[in-house]
């Protein structure tokens, strides 16, 4: 029996899914189609589907998504469903709708839509994986000197709580020089014998360099085909500023957790994000917050656990902004329409035109590699006598929106996006050009 048919069977009088024919919820999504379907690589078109002002030229929409016409319309939609009768569209959606997300999300990202637990950010999904990871204390976490803070921190409060030990490495002393051979060889040699988990960022918001993952991965199966079942490394992955970029089949990428929030390059509502995890890492994790699945079928004993995917037991339950959530296929079914490989390539062709025009600047320093190989959508720099958060003050008072790093050493960042065109590139460089 289907779960769907087991929940109805037990008279929970669970409405339609969200992509089943008829239901309110797939009615709202194919009328916020309506006049929004974009040709695969139409960019002009795309652009006009954002609300974003014409004011500024916006080098920096990686930060937090403007949302796209369909997806703002899908989530005035739901927003309006429950405004005027939220107890009756609630309990119509919320024990399937999940699953229907996952579905959505798997068919962009890959993998099985069951491994898929949905989050509110890419740090909570940190949080999450990072806590309830079963480890014993004297047991070792490898992270790079590279990450986020939401990984830093989420890290640290898991040793502080439970004796795991912590263990920092550089993959790269020159950004700009990284190579895949030397990323490999310096983790090769920062893995011991305690190490369990291995603790990555995809793309360095800090240099805007893109690890080579697939490698990583394989080094990390060659290393774990020596040792016993009990001392495996399980490899995670903060992918959030490749996750929307490039062509990848996150199943295929060999890491065994990806955590990503939506609401960056996915175009996604602000507040959502993913984490996926293959069927090894969900089994030495244990779920941190009770999903609605727990409390509404295993807590009142009308199902076993293992009936439960594995993602829906790790999502979050509790009260999240469900307009936005339950708009998030909107985003995936954009990316889709745009053509993935098409993102890819216009990006990382946007970049390259970024990079190159930098690198002929004798004022500016570059500091991300310059190989689409091994980097993505964001470009950092410096310019000759001039801080980074003057470069971003200056630039903003001409009208172009960029950032700075917010780490220990910062640089200016670009982040030429979907949204952007060759001609504000080049307006862009004409300013860093004669920046002093």
């Amino acid at each position: 029996m289907q779960r769907r048919e087991f929940l109805n069977s037990l008279g929970f009088g669970i409405g339609a899914s969200l992509l089943a024919p008829g239901s309110v919820i797939a009615q709202s999504a194919d009328k916020s189609m309506e006049g929004t379907t974009v040709r695969a690589g139409d960019w002009k078109a795309l652009r006009k589907l954002f609300p974003l002002t014409h004011d500024y030229i916006q080098l920096s929409t990686f930060l937090l998504a403007s949302h796209p016409k369909p997806v703002a319309d899908a989530i005035e939609k739901h927003r309006r469903a429950f405004d005027e009768n939220p107890s009756d569209y609630w309990h119509d959606n919320y024990l399937t709708i999940d699953s229907e997300i996952s579905k959505s999300a798997a068919q962009y990202m890959g993998g099985k839509s069951e491994n898929i637990a949905l989050t509110d950010s890419t740090t909570m999904g940190l949080a999450m994986v990072y806590s309830g990871l079963k480890l014993q204390a004297g047991d070792e976490i490898l992270q790079t000197v590279h990450d986020h803070y939401s990984t830093d921190m989420s890290l640290a409060h898991r040793a502080n709580r439970s004796g795991v030990k912590i263990q920092r490495i550089s993959l790269y002393d020159d950004p700009a020089k990284v190579s895949i051979k030397e990323v490999v060889a310096r983790l090769e040699e920062g893995i011991n014998r305690d190490t369990r988990v291995f603790a990555a960022t995809w793309v360095h918001s800090s240099t805007g360099v893109k690890l080579p993952i697939r490698a990583m991965a394989d080094a990390i199966k060659r290393i774990n085909k020596t040792r016993k079942s009990t001392q495996q490394i399980l490899f995670c992955v903060d992918g959030v500023h490749g996750f929307g970029i490039e062509n990848q089949d996150v199943s295929e990428l060999g890491c065994d957790f990806f955590i990503a929030g939506t609401h960056k390059w996915i175009f996604g509502p602000r507040g959502t994000g993913v984490i996926w995890g293959n069927d090894k890492a969900w089994e030495q994790s244990e779920a941190v917050i009770p999903s609605f699945s727990d409390s509404y079928t295993v807590w009142m004993g009308l199902m076993q656990q293992e009936q439960v995917p594995v993602g829906e037991h790790m999502s979050p339950g509790g009260f999240h902004s469900f307009e936005h959530r339950w708009a998030l296929p909107e985003a995936f079914k954009l990316h889709l329409q745009l053509g993935k490989k098409n993102v890819q390539n216009r990006i990382h062709q946007l970049n390259q035109q970024t990079k190159h025009g930098l690198a002929k600047m004798p004022n500016v320093t570059l500091y991300t590699p310059d190989s689409s190989e091994l980097s993505s959508g964001l470009v950092c720099f410096d310019v000759q006598g001039v801080d980074p958060e003057s470069v971003v003050k200056r630039m903003h008072d001409k009208g172009i929106i960029m950032s700075s790093t917010p780490y220990r050493t910062s640089y200016a960042r670009f982040a030429p996006s979907l949204i952007n065109n060759e001609q504000e590139i080049e307006t862009a460089l004409a300013e860093i050009s004669v920046m002093s």
